[in-house]
């Protein structure tokens, strides 16, 4: 398949110069601003004033950045360590998602204690618009071309382009080789995901359990998608770090639903105001 005309799109929006605005940057703000709309009007119909998440999400997005690229540079010491200039290049990607929901649960626990409510309320409320959020995020990394996985196989190509859209083929071709667009595979498992916690809101689970049930579906998408990218966090040699920390989350939300129904610690449901 002759393709030797492919070029990637501009993964800059606006360039005025010394002031460059990056797709990246753009669509995880975008997503964010979708996900606070979002959550405010579930929290006012939880009987929450209309500014709390505006208030949490004024301290829990900073922190969730910071908490991401440390996460990230972290697990990538040996590069940074040699190129400290490019810790603060988040507009280049680098922005871990796993270490984002650490900044922003711990900041939701402070600030839930803060305003004395419940956290379970909270990211129970929240978690629709999370994962919202992170579907929607996932775009900017296929603006960046990044998140993807291996090479397709020469016989296959023409199977995706048959399949997918020709933009997202196109952008997944890099430096002559055609990748499996693993973003898109994860972006797609989380919008099943929302619309998945929107119904069981009307199950009317037990406080905390939207929030764990969240955790639990994208823990168990990231591991499989995360086995297929060639661009993983590594532990050692063969163990991805996302594959680890998402078996570790998933049996702390099991394990967390079960002893919180059997505590008795459970008792509020969802829809109990």
């Amino acid at each position: 398949m002759e393709r030797d005309n492919i070029q990637p799109l501009n993964p800059i929006v606006l360039d005025l110069g010394p002031l460059q605005i990056y797709w990246y940057g753009l669509i995880i703000g975008l997503g964010a601003m979708l996900a606070l709309i979002f959550a405010v009007r579930e929290s006012e119909r939880r009987g929450l004033h209309k500014d709390t998440f505006v208030d949490l999400v004024l301290w829990a997005i900073p922190i969730a950045i910071l908490s991401a690229r440390a996460y990230y540079v972290i697990f990538k010491w040996d590069y940074y360590s040699q190129n400290p200039d490019q810790i603060i290049k988040i507009w280049e990607g680098g922005l871990a998602i796993h270490g984002g929901l650490i900044g922003a649960v711990i900041t939701g626990i402070i600030f839930a204690k803060i305003k004395g409510l419940s956290f379970w309320k909270i990211a129970d409320i929240g978690a629709p618009s999370i994962l919202l959020g992170q579907a929607i995020g996932r775009w900017g990394n296929f603006m960046n071309q990044e998140a993807h996985g291996g090479p397709i196989p020469e016989e296959s190509i023409q199977t995706f382009y048959n399949v997918l859209p020709d933009f997202i083929m196109d952008q997944m071709y890099i430096d002559g080789i055609y990748y499996i667009p693993t973003f898109l595979y994860e972006s797609i498992w989380n919008f099943v995901g929302v619309v998945i916690l929107i119904l069981l809101r009307r199950v009317n689970l037990r406080r905390g359990e939207l929030f764990l049930s969240y955790v639990i579906w994208y823990s168990v998408g990231r591991f499989y998608i995360e086995g297929l990218r060639t661009d993983s966090l590594m532990l050692t040699e063969t163990l991805r770090i996302a594959q680890v920390i998402s078996l570790v989350l998933i049996a702390l939300a099991v394990g967390l639903i079960i002893y919180r129904r059997v505590s008795g610690k459970a008792k509020e449901k969802y829809l109990d105001r």
